[in-house]
């Protein structure tokens, strides 16, 4: 199972590879499993302060496999699922940026909009398919699509399940940035040692729980909630090396998040 999901670890920088290229990286749940024991390792791991994900081959991750449906619709499928929801990248306190080097389908889309950020190849190829399939908005993407393109692309991208390339998904604002695919994996992992060389992981933690918390909170509960994570973030060493590293003009040396 160790080889369904590679690890890498290069300056403070994890990289997690989805490892079945002959399926384009079709999630089951042995590679999902590996995956989330991945992300938590990495979160109690003080070396690491960014991860980016990506896909090994021709795709980031194809959706379901379909080996799996068939069984699921046969009543053959005798696995146990992981008790971990889709959505529990958002949960790791570290930043992931998915780097969708091409396929991107359907749970494959789940799991790169579940990551803070999206680095997309502009000729990877983007579809939500699950209209096509005879299946519904699953995992919470009726939830994020809309907050991230509006409820006029999101309807379009769910009802019709039509397949669209990076260089579009960068354009309705779906993905940070879209790049020429020989490019895609470095400028992930260079965005990613640039948060783990300059952002204080304890301010990227409750960022992250900030961000992700307050789509359900009104302003005012999100305001009052900021000045108390402010007050706290005071009495942080990382407060006091931000500031000398700022007035003595040197890199910071932030503590890990422990």
């Amino acid at each position: 199972m160790s080889d369904l999901v590679l690890s890498s670890l290069d300056e403070g920088v994890l990289t997690l590879t989805f490892n079945r290229p002959d399926r384009l990286n079709a999630w089951v749940d042995a590679m999902g499993r590996r995956y989330f024991d991945l992300l938590e390792e990495a979160e109690r791991d003080p070396e690491v302060r960014a991860i980016v994900v990506t896909g090994a081959g021709k795709g980031f991750c194809a959706g379901a496999d379909f080996q799996t449906l068939s069984a699921l619709q046969d009543g053959s499928y005798g696995e146990v699922p992981d008790k971990r929801p889709n959505t529990h990248p958002t949960t790791i306190r570290k930043p992931i940026i998915a780097a969708v080097n091409g396929a991107c389908a359907g749970l494959g889309m789940v799991h790169a909009l579940v990551c803070d950020l999206v680095f997309t190849s502009a000729e990877a190829k983007w579809t939500t398919a699950f209209a096509r399939r005879g299946l519904i908005a699953e995992y919470g993407l009726a939830w994020i699509l809309p907050r991230l393109v509006g409820q006029a692309r999101a309807m379009d991208l769910l009802l019709s399940g039509r397949t669209f390339t990076g260089a579009e998904a960068g354009e309705m604002g779906l993905v940070n940035r879209v790049v020429p695919g020989e490019r895609l994996a470095a400028e992930a992992a260079a965005y990613a040692r640039e948060l783990a060389a300059n952002s204080s992981p304890a301010s990227m933690a409750v960022i992250k729980r900030q961000v992700w918390g307050d789509w359900q909170r009104s302003l005012d509960d999100s305001a009052s909630e900021a000045v108390r994570l402010m007050l706290e973030s005071f009495s942080r060493p990382d407060f006091a090396e931000g500031v000398a590293s700022f007035l003595e003009r040197r890199p910071p040396a932030f503590p890990p998040v422990i």
